[in-house]
């Protein structure tokens, strides 16, 4: 199995729609065929985002979402990047957790925010679209 930390926008466009990439992410997760990686800062911020009143989620997903993260996951000791500056600094914890983890990929909806202002990483930072076509790939290869 792969081991890939995913950015809360591609677990809301999912939960939104299960139709198309983010979609098929989340039903992995739920599943259980896809291990996440996260730490403390990163399950604050998918149950913070998740549970705005705005965006009308329900509920129980949210939760089966959270609960199928944190089981089937691994926590990281993440560890800062030095030298590493990203256009949004709230985006910096999923970068050091994938770098601390090994993560095969960080899978986002904002790559460009991946790309350092100052420093460098060696994290392979993939679309929701791309992951599902290396998973295509790889299903189709078996």
């Amino acid at each position: 199995m792969r081991r890939v930390v995913i950015d809360t926008n591609v677990l809301v466009s999912g939960i939104l729609s299960r139709i198309g990439p983010p979609g098929r992410i989340v039903e992995s997760l739920i599943q259980g065929t896809l291990v996440t990686l996260y730490d403390s800062r990163i399950v604050a911020e998918y149950e913070g985002v998740l549970r705005r009143p705005r965006l009308r989620l329900p509920l129980s997903m949210v939760i089966v979402l959270l609960d199928s993260i944190q089981i089937g996951g691994f926590a990281v000791a993440a560890l800062p990047l030095p030298g590493v500056v990203l256009p949004d600094v709230t985006d910096l914890p999923f970068l050091e957790v994938a770098a601390a983890g090994a993560a095969d990929y960080l899978i986002t909806g904002n790559g460009p925010h991946f790309i350092p202002v100052r420093g460098r990483h060696a994290v392979t930072v993939v679309s929701p679209r791309q992951y599902v076509d290396l998973l295509d790939g790889v299903a189709e290869r078996t």
